[in-house]
């Protein structure tokens, strides 16, 4: 239970109709969980505007509505007038739930590729040094050992908060996670303490809701711009954008690279399926990961926990310990030699760096197979960019189904072709149902063939026209290889 009054602070009011000396005991901004004692945010989204539900809320015995302009309520129900209901929404959680991030070493990682692996890489690693931590990412939230199931990247500012109440509760001193585009640009991390951010790069994603690829940019920079001076940001030097991340951040300025000049920097020195050998600051290290995308995942983890101040030996000996992230390059082997790798690619330079990462690794003495399609209600532009990559990095390439939402996955295919020129056109298979073009692979494939497959990596389910159906890549590899003995 909190005083309105008090959970108002830092939000700029407009106007206030009734008293702010009431008692809430609950916040929302879904007009379905609305009821006595609730806070209700009117928040404009992309498809509804929440001021249209107001007198539904009201029924339903809301005490506060927070809204952007006047509308008519009961005499009973407070209204406050805000500049901005999504500002206040995170201001407001924060003070209801007494401010968690402020007793957390919390750290966001934000960038197109590579934000799961690295929190996932940092809670394991602080887990191993004898931490107890808390995880927000796309595969799951965790406190401690306890798994929580994830339906967002980056949840909304009630539940963030709720859940870093409960890991300060829990005893947790350390929060890895992923921060969004979608939740920095509707301010979900608005109001959070960060001990320290890290950007990974940026490439050609979510333009459907961004528009633009520099408003994605930009988005992506507000994050460093409210970093408190307190705090490090730290970046990607070798992307050309990573410069720009911390242009105005008030933050400590620290860098990684592989390429360049970095206060990190790193070197590939062997990379093998079995893993990496990397030379990270001068002392050499070797590591289950595979690929140059998990040096810099690896360099970019070495660098926050050095800014954090740990032991540097601890580090890079917990590190080498570490396994590679769930649907992540997971690779296995069947009994005659075959290799299939499962991997979340799902923008064009993701794709690419998991190809590449293949043709490194490769003797040119076997074919490599690809089985890839692109999500449905997503961004359409880089539909064709997916399936040219695929061509131009593999032998062959099958074109299926990804997660097609409502639309007809025939549709998203003809798309993608579009990206398939006259060369490669002979190579390439179009298989709608994804358990049949990874079955085609598969049946193809001979003795030390590569097979990735693309997309999903760790999601266990295909969305069809609104219905999650059961579906694991990874598993359906394995039932494959055991029938066709392979």
């Amino acid at each position: 239970m909190q005083v309105l009054k008090d959970i108002l602070y830092g939000v700029t009011i407009v106007e206030v109709h009734g008293t702010t000396d009431v008692s809430v005991d609950f916040l929302t901004f879904d007009s379905r969980q609305a009821k006595s004692n609730s806070v209700f945010f009117a928040i404009q989204g992309v498809a509804r505007d929440g001021h249209d539900f107001i007198p539904e809320v009201c029924d339903a015995g809301c005490t506060v509505i927070i809204a952007e302009r006047v509308v008519e309520v009961p005499e009973s129900v407070q209204l406050i007038v805000v500049s901005d209901t999504q500002s206040a929404l995170a201001i407001m959680a924060g003070n209801f739930f007494d401010e968690p991030s402020k007793k957390l070493n919390l750290i966001g990682v934000t960038g197109t590729n590579g934000k799961t692996t690295i929190t996932t890489l940092l809670f394991n690693l602080y887990s191993r040094l004898g931490y107890s931590c808390g995880l927000i990412s796309t595969v799951v939230n965790k406190i401690g050992d306890r798994d929580i199931i994830s339906t967002h990247t980056t949840p909304d500012p009630i539940v963030l908060n709720r859940l870093l109440k409960e890991m300060v509760e829990q005893g947790i001193s350390h929060c890895f996670m992923e921060v969004s585009s979608h939740a920095i640009h509707q301010k979900r991390v608005l109001d959070l303490t960060f001990k320290g951010g890290a950007f990974t790069n940026i490439t050609h994603d979510h333009l459907d809701y961004h528009k633009t690829f520099k408003e994605y940019i930009d988005v992506k920079k507000t994050f460093f711009d409210r970093l408190p001076k307190t705090a490090f940001a730290l970046t990607n030097v070798d992307d050309k954008n990573g410069e720009i991340m911390l242009q105005n951040t008030k933050a400590k300025k620290r860098s990684y690279a592989l390429k360049s000049m970095g206060d990190y920097t790193a070197k590939v020195l062997e990379n093998q399926f079995s893993g990496l050998v990397l030379n990270i600051n001068g002392k050499e290290l070797w590591t289950r990961l595979v690929g140059d995308f998990n040096a810099y995942n690896l360099l970019a983890v070495y660098g926050i926990a050095q800014e954090l101040g740990d032991d540097e030996t601890e580090v890079l000996t917990a590190l080498s310990e570490l396994k590679s992230v769930d649907g992540r390059f997971e690779h296995i082997r069947s009994t005659s030699g075959v290799i299939a790798i499962v991997d979340y690619a799902h923008t064009p330079d993701a794709l690419d760096n998991v190809l590449k990462t293949i043709e490194n690794i490769r003797t040119k003495n076997e074919t490599v197979f690809t089985v890839v399609g692109c999500g449905g209600d997503r961004d359409r532009s880089k539909r064709p960019m997916m399936a040219k990559i695929a061509c131009d990095r593999s032998d062959k390439v099958i074109l299926t189904s990804d997660n097609p939402r409502s639309e007809d996955p025939n549709s998203i295919i003809n798309e993608m072709m579009a990206g398939v020129d006259a060369a490669n056109y002979k190579k390439t298979l179009s298989i709608v149902d994804r358990m049949q073009a990874i079955k085609t692979a598969v049946s193809m494939a001979e003795t030390n063939d590569i097979i990735l497959i693309a997309g999903k990596g760790h999601e266990k389910y295909q969305d069809i026209n609104g219905v999650r159906h059961d579906f694991d890549d990874l598993n359906t590899i394995k039932e494959l290889f055991k029938k066709l003995n392979k």
